[in-house]
């Protein structure tokens, strides 16, 4: 697809994975793509306790990932290595990316973490916060609870620093946006972009 085309919709197979929603960075938009689950998905640890000035992006996960892979993440380097269907820029999803994710493919009918969670001012549209009801259960079959792409009802990594200890994740179960200790093991699902505008 060139930045030209319409922006597709969210759900749609192409460009190696799913689409799952749109970015802004800067003047540029761009549409996310979420990674199949069978070769796009594991669990890992962050990193160790470290400060990696280049990981502190909300909204731009490529350049985090390259930051964590220098500093010797292996989950990073996990998400370069890559190759699905002829794509290797993978890489794991910024803080604002993630939250995408959940926004447009929630995998269940739960009720909302609404303290502090859901306000998204990279995507587009802007995403506001969670109310009990929305974002609800995504229409995309394959994603729903049970669905051979559907995320774990659990937490999954952003590439997102907090401090030297800590790093954004996602809950997958409620939508909670918190910080975690790097060095616990997470789930992870790569992501890759393309601008559109």
């Amino acid at each position: 697809m060139t930045p030209s085309q319409t922006r597709p919709p969210v759900g749609a197979s192409g460009e190696g994975g799913i689409v799952a929603g749109f970015i802004r960075s800067g003047e540029d938009v761009f549409c996310i793509v979420v990674a199949p689950k069978a070769e796009g998905e594991t669990t890992s640890t962050w990193h160790k306790a470290s400060d990696i000035a280049g990981a502190c992006s909300y909204f731009d996960g490529h350049a985090n990932t390259i930051a964590m892979a220098e500093a010797g993440s292996s989950l990073a380097k996990w998400a370069q290595a890559l190759a699905i269907a002829g794509h290797t820029d993978w890489y794991l999803p910024a803080r604002d990316e993630l939250e995408l994710l959940y926004r447009n493919l929630k995998p269940n009918t739960e009720e909302n973490y609404r303290y502090r969670s859901g306000d998204n001012p990279s995507s587009l549209p802007a995403g506001y916060p969670y109310t009990k009801t929305a974002p609800a259960q995504t229409s995309a079959l394959a994603f729903q609870q049970g669905g051979s792409e559907a995320f774990e009802q659990r937490w999954y990594w952003s590439s997102t620093q907090y401090s030297r200890n800590i790093a954004w994740y996602q809950d997958f179960d409620d939508g909670g946006q918190l910080c975690i200790v790097k060095h616990y093991e997470g789930r992870a699902r790569a992501v890759r972009r393309f601008k559109v505008e």
